[in-house]
This record gives C-alpha cells, structure tokens and sequence, in this order.
C-alpha cells in the first residue's frame, strides 16, 4: 500500500508551508486538523499526521506506540513504510479517516483515554445518538501541545 498518495502528500506539505509562514510573520501556529491516519494492524501504535517537512521524509503530528502515552513530534514516513510486520504485513493507511477535530484536541483526547484508539472510540460513542458538535478536549495537566521547533 502506498502511505502517501500525491493528494495527502500535497494537503500535509501545504500545512507544513503555512506554519513556516505563520512563525515567520510572528503569528500563532495553526492548529491543523489531522490529514491521515496511519496503523498497525496487529498491534497498537497508531500515527495521526498534519504535515510534511521539506525533507518529504518528516512528518508531524501525534504519534501512538501503544505504552499508554500518546506524544505530539516528528516521525518518519520511510521508517513507517519500512516496517516489516508478523504475517508479511506492514503499517497501512486508515482509507475511511477523517475528523474534524484539530490535533490538540486529538492529542488532549489521546492522552487522557491512554491512546489514539480509545479516544477513537469515545468519539464514535459520542455521534452515535447524533450528536453534532465534537467533545471539548478534557482540561488537565497534559500541557498545551506547542512543537517548539519553530
């Protein structure tokens, strides 16, 4: 499976391109709503990614090993595209993703329900009854989410 198709691959560098632009005009750092999710399917960790840095090897967003502690940072695509999985399988594309909901709110989610997955599943919960707003992220000592890397 192709990680990237040129589409997600256009969507993540555009992000990367407007946070250059907002730091350098001495702005507030877009808060981007995830563009794709990456997973393994047998195991846990999960990757959810806003941009692509210049390299078009370094993505950003919040990355889920499956401990218990999901981190907003930078990984790897060729590494993600590298993994060599049981059964012959290797990390894959989530092909029907999509939120609405902008990755701080995806990181303070993940971090209070111990990962990617089961704040996934609290969201879904939630629309079941129809509910039409997303959740508020949970206050708490999670910190805010900045990169710092500006």
């Amino acid at each position: 499976m192709t990680l990237l198709t040129p589409e997600l691959h256009a969507a993540l560098r555009a992000n990367d391109e407007a946070r250059r632009a907002a730091v350098m005009a001495d702005l507030d750092e877009p808060d981007f709503v995830p563009i794709v999710k990456f997973f393994n399917p047998v195991g846990a960790a999960t990757w959810l990614a806003t941009e692509l840095c210049e390299d078009g090897d370094t993505l950003f967003g919040l990355a889920d090993l499956g401990f218990g502690c999901p981190e907003l940072g930078s990984f790897s695509l060729s590494e993600l595209a590298s993994a060599r999985l049981p059964f012959g399988l290797g990390i894959e594309r989530d092909l029907g993703f999509s939120t609405r909901m902008a990755l701080s709110g995806w990181a303070a989610w993940a971090r209070r329900a111990g990962s990617i997955i089961a704040a996934e599943t609290l969201f879904r919960r939630n629309f079941r009854g129809g509910a039409d707003e997303l959740p508020k992220p949970p206050s708490g000592p999670e910190g805010d989410g900045e990169r710092g890397d500006g």
